[in-house]
């Protein structure tokens, strides 16, 4: 079985313009997520951008970049397009373009499910949260799981309702997913489902239709950047870890 990671990214965003492309000591966001994604067990990593700047930079360090379609309106379909030229993948790891920080053991967690069970067609990751604080806060995707570790929902709200407040009840989706190939094409041609409308999540999509998605845990809470705080607590982490890649 082969791995793909993708990562998709594009040059507009609505708090950072040119997010991919903006040093945090010294390298490009875009190439931190590809270098430590590729210190992974993935057996390809690709950028999939609309960007002749992005796909410029990737080529200039060494990377590989794929030119996709303009008119795509989420990632999910934009990963879809590279899935249906790689045909000799048969599981896709979608990963964020704006986790400079991502792990490759995060990564490694999310290859080993697809190994251990032929009818698994997607996985995603989740960790605890530690302060009820962050379980009320909506841009924290709470998510809860049945006993096989299946996604039950995911939701910006606290699930579950806290009639009985214990914190172990609570964890936050990561936003790194794994498809089975053919699955990623078939997702990106569902229509948007009622549900995701309402919450503005397009895993739930996936639910609705009757898939399951697997849930695993990971130790590791990395830092996403969507805000000039976000990325100076990046670059910190950076310096302060000596983090060289």
């Amino acid at each position: 079985m082969k791995f793909l990671g993708v990562i998709p990214a594009r040059y507009a965003s609505t708090r950072l313009e040119g997010k991919p492309l903006i040093t945090i000591e010294g390298h490009p966001m875009i190439e931190w997520v590809y270098k430590r994604a590729a210190a992974s067990s993935l057996d390809k990593v690709v950028v999939a951008t609309d960007d002749q700047r992005i796909f410029d930079t990737v080529v200039a360090f060494g990377g590989e970049a794929v030119m996709t379609s303009p008119h795509h309106t989420n990632g999910t379909s934009r990963i879809a397009e590279v899935a249906a030229e790689y045909q000799d993948y048969e599981v896709i790891i979608n990963v964020q373009g704006d986790e400079p920080l991502i792990e490759g053991a995060m990564i490694d967690a999310l290859i080993e499910p697809f190994r251990k069970t032929s009818d698994l067609v997607m996985a995603t990751l989740k960790h605890k949260i530690d302060t009820y604080e962050e379980v009320e806060n909506p841009n924290n995707v709470k998510v809860i799981t049945d006993r096989e570790d299946y996604a039950i929902y995911f939701s910006r709200s606290p699930i579950p309702y806290p009639r009985t407040l214990n914190m172990k009840n609570y964890y936050k989706h990561v936003g790194i997913y794994g498809y089975k190939r053919d699955f990623v094409i078939e997702y990106s041609k569902m229509n948007p489902t009622d549900l995701e409308i309402s919450e503005s999540l397009e895993q739930l999509r996936v639910l609705e239709n009757g898939y399951k998605i697997k849930v695993l845990d990971t130790p590791y809470k990395v830092v996403g950047v969507d805000t000039s705080e976000d990325l100076a607590k990046v670059a910190k982490i950076i310096r302060e870890k000596n983090i060289q890649i």
